[in-house]
């Protein structure tokens, strides 16, 4: 069975599991306070060429997310978001399970806009019982988005914009931040990203580490206390260092960015194949997630050999399908797959 259904299917690439191996036997300090993960927060903060940013390790985005979240509001707030939002719909209401509401707007494409916030925001101040409404504190997006699409830089001003005149803080999800950058369609790269909001996350469990999510806190007001909620969350790792190692080694050399531009090169060739043997697609983009549509004998005839997303069903009874590409996806596999497609 050769696997496309998501992007973290394998541990990690080589350089990773042996700067691991060559830690192993070190004696390090614990909880994040050692030096591998002091040089991998150096190293962060370079490449987005902010040195004034907080970086904090975690080790799930569901744990991440809920932790980003339940820090930055007060008891009384929600967190505007997609619908589709990862926080929506699969993180089995751990937002919630904060004491916090997430305020979803529906979307066709998975995004935003500022226009769209802003009547959230406009509603709720000019509502004459706001007192007793959850009042809109933070705006979750994510890059990519749950369905693939990408945000472009002016649509992330437009929206940072709107927070910026309501108060409410921007949090931008980035579990697949880095295919998103290299994708061919993306305007923005990872330096971009600390002025266009007030946190955002660098994944690594889908991008390359065996596990571990990185936080990359611009809002002072956020940064003051948020080591605190990382403990009270269940985030706090003991053997820190086995974070830093792993990020210390995916931003020592650029690593990071070329398992990444791996993923989106093959997403690419598989769009083109899928494209080119006369599929039409859910939402039509060149990123790491590929949302081809499927009839119900296509979709049986391929699951014979690999497996793959049931994403969504159609109305005419086909299937929305997820292949997704990643950091270790072979090329030899994806061209198995285009040569398959043609025959069925």
């Amino acid at each position: 069975m050769i696997r496309f259904e998501c992007d973290y299917l394998e541990g990690a690439p080589v350089q990773v599991i042996e700067a691991i191996a060559k830690a192993n036997m070190e004696q390090n300090a614990g909880y994040g306070e050692d030096t591998h993960c002091e040089h991998a927060k150096e190293l962060i903060r370079h490449v987005c060429d902010a040195p004034e940013a907080k970086v904090a390790f975690l080790v799930g985005g569901t744990q991440t997310n809920l932790t980003v979240i339940a820090s930055a509001l007060k008891s009384y707030q929600g967190v505007i978001a997609p619908q589709t939002a990862h926080i929506n719909n699969h993180e089995t209401g751990a937002i919630e399970a904060t004491g916090h509401k997430v305020l979803s707007i529906p979307t066709d494409t998975g995004k935003l806009t500022g226009e769209q916030i802003r009547e959230v925001c406009r509603q709720y101040w000019n509502d004459t019982h706001a007192l007793h409404i959850v009042q809109p504190g933070m705006v979750y997006i994510s890059q990519t988005t749950e369905i693939g699409t990408l945000y472009s830089r002016r649509e992330i001003e437009e929206i940072y914009t709107v927070c910026r005149e309501y108060h409410v803080l921007l949090f931008i999800d980035g579990a697949r931040l880095g295919y998103g950058i290299e994708s061919p369609e993306s305007d923005l790269k990872l330096n971009d990203f600390p002025k266009l909001c007030d946190v955002f996350t660098i994944g690594g469990t889908k991008q390359g580490a065996l596990f571990g999510e990185a936080v990359v806190i611009l809002d002072e007001t956020l940064k003051q206390e948020f080591s605190y909620h990382v403990k009270q969350r269940g985030g706090l790792l003991a053997k820190g260092w086995l974070l830093g190692v792993q990020f210390e080694t995916l931003f020592a050399d650029g690593l990071y960015m070329k398992l990444a531009k791996h993923a989106a090169d093959l997403a690419v060739k598989l769009h083109q194949g899928f494209a080119s043997s006369g599929f039409s697609f859910y939402v039509d983009h060149l990123t790491n997630q590929q949302l081809p549509i499927l009839t119900q004998e296509q979709a049986k005839k391929l699951g014979e050999k690999y497996s793959f997303d049931y994403f969504a069903d159609l109305n005419n009874g086909s299937f929305v399908c997820r292949f997704c590409t990643s950091w270790a996806t072979q090329e030899e596999n994806v061209e198995a797959l285009l040569t398959d497609i043609k025959k069925i």
